[in-house]
């Protein structure tokens, strides 16, 4: 067995002053042995000198250099040269608790699992204010600890969030399985995270925050979705596949279908140009007839998502903004000005006003003709 108890795998793009922060919380991990594998993905600001800096200081850091290819490709080449017992998969962009890598260690030998699970928060690198994002890990939707998705079936997809670094892995279960992320711009963890939570022997969900999530920061692709508005979709249509090959997927199709069609409209909600009407055709024209929602029982579907899925089988989608725009307008005016202004700052909101302002421009000047 490898003296190395956790590999930590960080893939690193023009990460600057916040991969500095993210690289020296974990050379300050408490968890000592462990070993540092920097991906570079072909970073043109001072990344490399970062990377090579540290590792003057700490001889456990391993700098690896790639052409540019994307977070996937490299944290797959990042496990090529992983030695550890566990395997951690980090963002060059997030800062750790010092005790989370020797946390998670020490309750994944405890409990003998192939994954553990561990609690984050957000940081809003605009306002430098922590949000709450229980939604990432819902303890309470648990019945047993550790577990398995035999326990779960009905919510697998739902009780945690399908990214990988706030989660770790063992290294063995990963190569038994042969898991990989998929090369996609973004949702690329996505297959990787779902289909190891179905093929794990054991879970265990750690109930302590120990990772902060950075948002808001002009640098991540999250904040440029429109470009690969589409990843989702092949993402998602992969999970499936996999599902099928290994025999699973009926065991777990309720999550799954109420999984897709949330995302979905997730997706929907957080994206705008020209993106938007793309993906609104993907769900309607794609998404939802492949799902072949008439199939399935009452109760089925999440309540949640019925009257959406009608709208959008329902209406095209000029006509479905008029319908989600009045809506929130109408909800806006019944809430108070924090309410509200979230609600006029939304996405759906905006695209809206967008899809509707010649409409009530011509509106407002008939109004003030007959006056």
């Amino acid at each position: 067995m490898s003296d190395i108890k956790v590999s930590v795998i960080i893939p690193v793009y023009n990460g600057g002053q916040a991969f500095k922060k993210c690289l020296y919380d974990v050379m300050n991990q408490t968890l000592k042995d462990i070993e540092i594998i920097c991906v570079d993905d072909g970073s043109t600001d001072e990344s490399a000198q970062i990377i090579s800096q540290a590792a003057l200081e700490d001889s456990r850091i391993q700098y690896v250099y790639q052409n540019n290819q994307g977070a996937a490709v490299a944290r797959n080449k990042g496990m090529e040269y992983a030695t550890g017992e566990y395997v951690s998969f980090l963002d060059a962009d997030d800062f750790y608790e010092a005790e989370m890598l020797e946390k998670a260690y020490i309750n994944s030998v405890k409990h003998d699992v192939d994954i553990c699970i561990f609690r984050g928060n957000k940081y809003d690198a605009s306002s430098h204010q922590y949000l709450s994002m229980d939604y990432a890990l819902r303890i309470h939707e648990i019945p047993c600890n550790p577990f398995t998705y035999k326990d779960i079936s009905d919510n697998v997809f739902h009780f945690c969030v399908g990214w990988a670094w706030d989660k770790l892995y063992r290294r063995q279960f990963i190569i038994d399985e042969k898991l990989s992320f998929q090369n996609l711009r973004t949702s690329n963890d996505l297959f990787f995270v779902f289909s190891s939570l179905v093929k794990a022997k054991k879970i265990y969900a750690l109930n302590e925050l120990l990772i902060h999530h950075r948002i808001n920061d002009s640098l991540s692709l999250s904040v440029t979705r429109e470009k690969s508005w589409n990843c989702f979709y092949l993402a998602a249509n992969a999970l499936k596949q996999e599902l099928e090959r290994i025999g699973k997927y009926h065991e777990v199709e309720k999550s799954f279908v109420n999984w897709y069609v949330h995302f979905s409209f997730w997706n929907l909600d957080t994206i705008e140009g020209d993106a938007y009407k793309k993906v609104y055709e993907l769900i309607k024209y794609e998404i939802l007839p492949s799902l072949h929602l008439e199939q399935y029982p009452a109760g089925f579907l999440s309540t949640n998502y019925v009257k959406r899925v009608f709208d959008v089988q329902s209406y095209d989608c000029d006509e479905y903004v008029y319908e989600q725009f009045f809506k929130l307008r109408k909800k806006a005016k019944q809430k108070s000005d924090d309410g509200a202004k979230r609600i006029k700052n939304s996405k759906t909101y905006k695209v809206g006003k967008i899809v509707l302002f010649i409409p009530l421009h011509i509106k407002k000047w008939l109004k003030r003709r007959t006056k």
